[in-house]
């Protein structure tokens, strides 16, 4: 199918419908209602135990006071929201189209705690960035970034078996179903295992991927002493990780279920659950360069759908069962961002992704890139991609 081609219609099974985002007014005023009646704990005996009272207390009194959840909205519908049916279940994405005949589609994936909120920032530079220092176009694209199963605005699974290749699987099914027979992806956390998925899985559909989170094990037979310095710093920041800060993981993967009765009924919890890696995983003081509206948009989202459970039985369903091994044939290309928590070896990265075209270290940035330093995050897509 042509990226001009029809949608088909008719079918609600294949129907591409826009979805215009109105959350009734009794909802916001339910939240305020509980914003206003928080009850917090004590404070910690020690910070390692979890992000401050203070920090909290001040984005409860923000969300409350001051964040504006009709402009999330108008910002949401002005991009052009879509829902379809994948696989039996409905799929909430973005659909951006650039104005310029030379324009790429673009597949973005989010991960968790993120949402469709990650690739705001970045649209306008992504889809008609006009032209470079040097007079010459650069390059755009047609960007799509779906809501995953369970998160936002997409359905959430009622049975198990939505993993990490079930979604590449629907997703490669939703860029069929827009008209792009080849395109690009890119994604981080559950992103970058999705956007693996697609291009081990589909590689016939996948021009090339970019991630920010390669999923790389070490060689067998590899010698460490080709490690460099730096890297050997990486592997130290992995075990720290998995020793202090990996218990939201351990919870997510095994009782999902029990921590939603906490997320779904307390603001304050969720948002306290999703603002800590805000502060964990990103470069700098507070939410690095994240401003503190785009969290607060960002757990409002998983608020207002209640997807606390639904977005954390992904790590039921995938954490350490996902195919990290499966060799990666595509053009691909890896930007390493400091604060990032997962940072494989590059020696490592090229054992498993065979066709790497791009590899680059930032200086600042981290898990959340695209809302942290989105100018270096597009320049990264625009300088990996040139070379697909």
């Amino acid at each position: 199918m042509a990226a001009d081609a029809p949608v088909p219609a008719g079918d609600p099974a294949v129907e591409v419908v826009p979805f215009v985002l109105d959350v009734p007014e009794e909802q916001l005023a339910d939240l305020r209602e509980r914003l206003r009646r928080v009850r917090l704990p004590e404070p910690a005996t020690d910070p390692s135990q979890g992000i401050g009272l203070d920090a909290v207390g001040e984005l409860c009194r923000a969300w409350l006071e001051e964040h504006d959840w009709r402009r999330v909205e108008d910002e949401l519908n002005r991009r052009g929201q879509f829902r379809t049916a994948i696989d039996g279940l409905g799929i909430h994405f973005l659909h951006v189209r650039s104005p310029r005949r030379d324009a790429r589609p673009l597949l973005v994936t989010h991960g968790w705690p993120g949402s469709v909120v990650e690739v705001l920032d970045v649209l306008d530079a992504l889809v008609d960035p006009g032209d470079g220092p040097d007079g010459q176009a650069l390059p755009a694209f047609h960007v799509v970034a779906p809501s995953l199963p369970g998160y936002g605005f997409s359905d959430k699974p009622t049975g198990p078996g939505w993993g990490v290749e079930r979604i590449a699987d629907a997703w490669a099914g939703l860029m069929g179903r827009l008209g792009y027979d080849r395109f690009l992806a890119q994604g981080g956390d559950w992103g970058a295992m999705v956007t693996t998925a697609l291009a081990v899985r589909h590689p016939d559909r996948v021009a090339m991927m970019h991630t920010t989170m390669p999923m790389a094990r070490r060689p067998e037979g590899f010698d460490d002493s080709a490690l460099s310095d730096t890297e050997r710093q990486w592997l130290a920041g992995v075990q720290e990780f998995r020793r202090v800060g990996s218990g939201y993981s351990a919870q997510q993967r095994t009782r999902p279920q029990t921590l939603g009765y906490g997320l779904v009924d307390s603001p304050a919890g969720q948002l306290a659950w999703i603002a800590e890696k805000f502060v964990a995983w990103t470069d700098g003081d507070g939410f690095g360069g994240v401003p503190r509206d785009r969290v607060l948009d960002n757990a409002a989202i998983y608020w207002l759908t209640a997807s606390g459970a639904s977005s954390a039985r992904l790590y039921w369903e995938s954490f350490g069962g996902t195919d990290v091994d499966s060799p990666v044939t595509v053009p691909s290309a890896v930007s390493i961002f400091p604060a990032e928590m997962a940072k494989p070896p590059r020696a490592w990265v090229e054992a498993r992704f065979r066709d790497l075209r791009h590899w680059n270290v930032l200086p600042t940035g981290g898990h959340f890139a695209s809302l942290e330093v989105p100018g270096d995050f597009v320049d990264e897509l625009r300088t990996a991609f040139a070379r697909a």
